[in-house]
Order: structure tokens, then C-alpha cells, then sequence
């Protein structure tokens, strides 16, 4: 069994998944913040002087065919959706080979929104429409961008 195979629930497993982020961002060099409680949308905070990022982590184990499904969702408790207007950018963690993906939240939260992102960093996707995601993986330079460069991002 895997070491985050053994979490007791998701919201243990999505703590963790939080202090690995702030652990990689923090080992580049990056300021983090949390902030207090569950009462904000995003889940960490990256301080680099007047560029404040917020930062909405998420992970996934869950593999279908050549990727795997990464929720962009609230938690259930939380009964509104996220807004361009609390996040910049979403980490995304595949946990079973220790990928990260930054991607920018007005790729998913725009006219369209999209609340699964099919992430492949094992094998090539055999769906195109799947390789948009694919220059995110590692992307750690996403968190010197301002909110309004991370804004300007499209499919």
C-alpha cells in the first residue's frame, strides 16, 4: 500500500497534498501563505511582492484509459462554484507518479467551464483535445506570472 493510499479520508489526503505544494513552491524560492481556516476559495497564497497568486490545489489518483481525471470542483460542503474573482491558478497533483500541473484558473473557470481535466503524464494521450493541458506539467514559471497575464490564458 502506498503511502497516501493509508489517509483516512479525502480532506487528510487533500492536507497533504497542500503541504506538498507549499513544500515544492517554497524549495523554489517562492513565498507561501496559507490562509486561515476553510473559509477562502484557494488553498495557498504565493507572495511575491505586489503579485499575490491564489492558488486552488487539487490532486487525483483516479487513472482512465491514457490520463487521469483531476476534479476542479469545491469540496461538497461548499455549495457555490469558484470564480475568476478568488482564483489564479489551479495546482493540480497526480499522485501516483508525482506530477504537478499549474494551470491557469481562466482555462477552466471561463464562458465554458470545465470541471474534470484529463491530465496524461505517463503515456501520449490518443485524444488531442487531452494534449492542452500537457504544457502545464512542471510549469512552476506560472507562479512569476501576474493575475493579469494568468487572465489572459485560453484553449
Amino acid at each position: 500500500m502506498e503511502g497516501w493510499e493509508r489517509f483516512g479520508s479525502l480532506k487528510e489526503r487533500g492536507e497533504w497534498v497542500e503541504l506538498r505544494f507549499m513544500a515544492e513552491a517554497a524549495g523554489r524560492m517562492f513565498a507561501v501563505c496559507k490562509p486561515w481556516g476553510d473559509c477562502r476559495a484557494y488553498d495557498v497564497g504565493i507572495d511575491r511582492g505586489p503579485n499575490f497568486l491564489r492558488v486552488q490545489v487539487k490532486s487525483t489518483t483516479y487513472r482512465r484509459g491514457d490520463g487521469y481525471c483531476c476534479q476542479l470542483l469545491p469540496n461538497h460542503g461548499k455549495k457555490q462554484d469558484y470564480t475568476l474573482d478568488q482564483i489564479d491558478l489551479f495546482a493540480a497533483y497526480v499522485i501516483p507518479v508525482n506530477a504537478w500541473y499549474l494551470i491557469p484558473a481562466s482555462l477552466v473557470l471561463g464562458v465554458r467551464r470545465i470541471t474534470c481535466v484529463m491530465l496524461s503524464p505517463v503515456v501520449p494521450p490518443t485524444k488531442k483535445k487531452s494534449y492542452c493541458y500537457e504544457c502545464y506539467r512542471g510549469d512552476w514559471g506560472m507562479l512569476i506570472k501576474s493575475r493579469l497575464e494568468l487572465a489572459r490564458y485560453r484553449l
